[in-house]
């Protein structure tokens, strides 16, 4: 029992050690939600993205076409639960930042436009979501972070939801 207790208070200061040092020189925690709306809509302040490059639509290249679809699943305890479903594309985490490779990349979250998180797998929980009509769009994302393209148009998917 000592050697648990041990261990889990080393985690514990270990962890938070790290995330200090990180934060203090500059780390950026792009896809970890920072409170209700995530970083990029905490206060109406956009994130600065200046590393890469959001808006210029990246060709795919040769293969299948890939393409996105989306669900929204109200959670049971609170929030919304995000289904990613796509075809011809694979989620590649452990290349980002890297070149681009056809068929491969992430996903970008987004609500009423605003940026909420980067994702690298089919599912994500969303918090609560401001009442009203509401719109979570998805596009699939080079390595590069450019946003994946099919012939011009951005591969991407959006659901309009009413939030009571």
């Amino acid at each position: 029992m000592r050697q648990f207790m041990l261990l889990f208070i080393g985690l514990f200061f270990g962890v938070g050690i790290g995330f200090l040092i990180a934060i203090s020189s500059g780390a950026e925690l792009e896809g970890h939600a920072h409170g209700e709306m995530g970083h990029d809509m905490a206060d109406g302040m956009a994130h600065d993205h200046a590393e890469h490059d959001h808006s210029t639509l990246l060709e795919n290249g040769d293969g299948p076409a890939p393409s996105v679809d989306i669900a929204l699943i109200e959670d049971t305890a609170a929030g919304w639960n995000l289904q990613v479903m796509t075809e011809n594309f694979a989620f590649a985490p452990t290349a980002v930042n890297q070149e681009h490779v056809p068929n491969t990349g992430h996903a970008h979250v987004y609500v009423n436009g605003q940026k909420l998180a980067r994702i690298y797998g089919p599912w994500m929980h969303i918090g609560e979501l401001p009442s009203g009509e509401v719109t979570v769009s998805v596009s699939l994302n080079a390595n590069t972070h450019s946003p994946l393209a099919v012939d011009g148009v951005a591969v991407q998917a959006a659901r309009t939801i009413t939030v009571e």
